[in-house]
């Protein structure tokens, strides 16, 4: 399936924030591959994020002179223009504008073309007219959702792609990581892992998701692989 490998390990990070540097620098110490969900509009911001109402955390962006070196050997998919909840927005040209636009523009920075996407917001960010209309509307090709279906099994709609798990639940994603280790399937197998880099600031979770790096790399079995890659 993937160079003869049945089995593929993929990651999806969203919003182009400052800490995906530090992020891409563990994945590249394991041989590992993700695709990054740029806001092209949102370039160069700098904001802090009130999470859990406990801390402050960075939520920086890179000016867009920077993005195609700080994800080379990656993907570089689109997240909407501005990030709005896309389910809320009536016209239907405004969605199409927000995600044709900005993979347009994305694709001008990173030199070749973007046609991947993420749902931009949490709770409901997407249904069947939104996904209908980027499907039919846009260069888009897959789409992610932030459902996750803490399953190994490939999916038909890919422009309502659900991930296996998200990052910080490590008890989870540790678990999934032995059951898919273990596996020596028949059928290809995907391990989809999504979420945002600074996350991981906020209980200093990074040499635990290091320890994940270490556990799910390096397997001669195993395919590491953009979204892009694994999907398509």
């Amino acid at each position: 399936m993937w160079n003869g490998k049945m089995k593929a390990v993929t990651f999806s990070y969203d919003d182009g924030i400052t800490q995906d540097k530090r992020f891409i620098k563990l994945l590249n110490k394991y041989g590992l591959k993700a695709t990054f969900n740029l806001n092209a509009e949102k370039l160069g911001e700098k904001h802090a994020l009130w999470l859990e109402d406990r801390a402050t955390i960075a939520h920086c962006k890179f000016r867009p002179v920077e993005v195609r070196a700080v994800y080379e050997g990656h993907e570089i998919a689109g997240h909407t223009l501005t990030h709005p909840r896309l389910t809320t927005i009536e016209d239907d040209a405004e969605i199409i504008r927000q995600v044709e636009e900005d993979r347009l523009r994305l694709s001008e920075l990173a030199g070749y073309e973007v046609v991947g996407f993420a749902y931009p917001c949490g709770g409901v960010n997407f249904d069947d007219r939104v996904s209908d209309l980027i499907r039919k509307n846009t260069g888009v090709k897959y789409a992610r959702t932030i459902v996750a279906n803490h399953s190994f099994d490939l999916q038909e709609d890919l422009f309502q792609f659900k991930p296996t798990a998200h990052h910080l639940s490590f008890d989870q994603m540790f678990a999934h990581a032995e059951e898919f280790l273990a596996m020596n399937p028949d059928s290809p197998k995907l391990f989809y892992i999504w979420g945002h880099s600074y996350e991981f600031d906020l209980d200093d979770t990074w040499e635990t998701f290091e320890e994940f790096c270490r556990l799910i790399s390096g397997k001669d079995d195993i395919f590491y692989g953009t979204n892009k890659e694994v999907l398509l």
